[in-house]
C-alpha cells in the first residue's frame, strides 16, 4: 500500500542516514521539516487525534532504548515461554474504529525508526541470554502496509533466517503479500492475517483492503508454503453479528483449506479502560465503542456471559467446517478481569 504525506518530519542526527533517504526517495513531493527529537512532534500538547488522521505526516526518528517489551496481556502470547514485541513504527496507515492507538498516542501521526540495526542487537542480546523469543514485529503499526518505502518485514524475515530460536510473529491486515513473495518462506515466521466479515472491513475498518483482498493473500502466502495464521480478533458484537460471523467462516471454509492453517485465533473485544475513555471523548461517528461493556480493574470488555456466548458461537460454527484437529489450530484469548 502507497501512501502520500504533504509533510515529512526528519531527525537531524538521522537525516542522511541511508535508510532515511531511501524513504524519502518515495516522496518527492512531500516538504521535509528537520527536527531535533521525534517526540517534539508526536508528544505535543493539544493535538487531536481525528483531525491528524485526515492529513497523516510521516516521523523518521531515530530509538534510542526500548528494543524489546514483554507482552501485554491483552495480545495472546501463545503459551510462549518468552513473548516479547518491538515498535519499530508507531501508528499505522488504517483508522479502525476499535484501534487502541487512538487512546494510547495524543498523535496520529506516523513515526517510523530507522535504526534497525539496534532493534537486530537487542534481539540477539535477548537470544543469547534467555534461548528463545516469540517476537512480535507488527504490533503498535502494520508493517506490510508500508512494505512498498519501509522494508522492515523482509529485513525481519532475513534476520530470522539465521536465528531459528526466533519466532517472528508478523501481523497484518493488508494485502500486499507480493512485497514479501521473492521471499523463500522460513520455518519461524508466522503470517498472521486479522481478518473480519466483508460488512464490518467496509464500516469499521477505514482505509483497509477488503476480505476478499486479503483471502487471495493468505491463499498466495499458503501456496508459497508459508506458516499462516488467522486472527478474528476482535469479535465485535454488531447488529446480527452471529449471521456475519458465520458467513465469514463459511467463506473462509470454502476459499482456503482450514487444514493447511498454522492456526486460527479468535478473541472478543478488549482494552485498557483508560484508552477507551480517551477514544469515546475525541470521537462520536461510531456506535461500536458505546457499547454496554464491563469495566473492571482498568480492563473493559463484554461481560462474562457474553464472552462464553461468543466462544461456543464459534467453536459451534468451526465443528461444521472442514477443520480436522480442533484442538490443535483453534486459539482462543480471553481477558479476565483482575
Amino acid at each position: 500500500m502507497f501512501k502520500s504525506f504533504s509533510h515529512i518530519y526528519v531527525e537531524r542526527e538521522i537525516k542522511d542516514h541511508a535508510r532515511t533517504l531511501s524513504i524519502l526517495s518515495h516522496f518527492k513531493s512531500s516538504v521535509i521539516i528537520e527536527i531535533d527529537h521525534y517526540k517534539d512532534i508526536f508528544n505535543r500538547r493539544g493535538q487531536n487525534f481525528r483531525e491528524q488522521k485526515l492529513s497523516q505526516k510521516l516521523v523518521l526518528a531515530k530509538r534510542k532504548d526500548q528494543f524489546l517489551y514483554e507482552g501485554s496481556h491483552f495480545s495472546p502470547s501463545f503459551d510462549a515461554p518468552n513473548f516479547y514485541y518491538n515498535t519499530l513504527a508507531l501508528n499505522c496507515l488504517y483508522d479502525c474504529d476499535y484501534c487502541y492507538l487512538q487512546g494510547m498516542f495524543s498523535s496520529a501521526n506516523l513515526v517510523m525508526f530507522v535504526n534497525w540495526e539496534d532493534y537486530f542487537d537487542a534481539t540477539d542480546a535477548f537470544l543469547k541470554s534467555n534461548q528463545s523469543l516469540y517476537l512480535a514485529i507488527s504490533y503498535d503499526t502494520d508493517l506490510l502496509a508500508t512494505e512498498s518505502f519501509f522494508e522492515a518485514t523482509n529485513a525481519w524475515i532475513n534476520f530470522a533466517r539465521s536465528r531459528s530460536n526466533l519466532l517472528l510473529e508478523i501481523r497484518t491486515k493488508s494485502s500486499n503479500f507480493q512485497a514479501i513473495s521473492a521471499q523463500l518462506p522460513i520455518d519461524n515466521a508466522i503470517l498472521a492475517w486479522t481478518i473480519s466479515p466483508d460488512s464490518i472491513c467496509k464500516t469499521n475498518e477505514s482505509k483497509t483492503p477488503n476480505l476478499k483482498a486479503r483471502l487471495t493473500a493468505i491463499k498466495s502466502a499458503l501456496s508459497a508454503g508459508w506458516k499462516v495464521r488467522i486472527c478474528i480478533d476482535p469479535i465485535l458484537k454488531v447488529e446480527n453479528w452471529k449471521e456475519k460471523y458465520q458467513t465469514l467462516i463459511d467463506q473462509l471454509d470454502s476459499e482456503i483449506n482450514l487444514n493447511q492453517l498454522y492456526d486460527i485465533s479468535f478473541g472478543t473485544f478488549r482494552m485498557n479502560s483508560e484508552f477507551l475513555n480517551r477514544i469515546q471523548q475525541i470521537r462520536q461517528d461510531s456506535s461500536l465503542i458505546y457499547y454496554p461493556f464491563e469495566r473492571k480493574n482498568q480492563i473493559t470488555t463484554y461481560s462474562s456471559k457474553e464472552n462464553e456466548e461468543i466462544i461456543q458461537f464459534f467453536l459451534a460454527c468451526f465443528h461444521k467446517t472442514s477443520l480436522i484437529n480442533f484442538q490443535n489450530k483453534l486459539k482462543y484469548h480471553s481477558i479476565e478481569f483482575r
